[in-house]
């Protein structure tokens, strides 16, 4: 596996308590992140701001836009449709779950987050 310090991660939650376990499950694997407290913050960071990144965790339930519209703008841009993109939500059922695999997120994840199989599922990603 290649150096964790290399890789850079995008967090999209705007919950204060869920920025913080994700800082500190990717601070557990030694990789870089940024956090985008909304969608509008996210396209930024993807779109504008030149920032290389590796994954993005995308919470589904967003101020502005919800994670689906991003996961859209993200599979439809010519240069992130390779992104590999995970779901986490606090609003989870089973069909839910189904519909974000098939909508193009590599992994979904119900909150609260189990850790273990996260950074699991994080590492095989990456």
């Amino acid at each position: 596996m290649a150096d964790n310090k290399q890789r850079r991660i995008l967090v999209v939650e705007d919950d204060l308590d869920g920025q913080a376990l994700m800082a500190t499950l990717l601070d557990h694997l030694d990789i870089p992140m940024d956090v985008a407290g909304s969608v509008a913050e996210a396209e930024h960071f993807l779109f504008q701001s030149g920032q290389v990144y590796h994954a993005v965790i995308i919470d589904l339930a967003l101020p502005d836009k919800d994670g689906w519209q991003l996961l859209s703008q993200i599979n439809a841009h010519p240069k992130m449709g390779d992104l590999p993109a995970i779901a986490v939500t606090a609003y989870h059922n089973s069909k839910l779950r189904e519909e974000a695999i098939l909508a193009g997120f590599k992994a979904y994840f119900p909150k609260p987050i189990d850790s273990t199989s996260f950074l699991r599922e994080l590492e095989a990603i990456l």
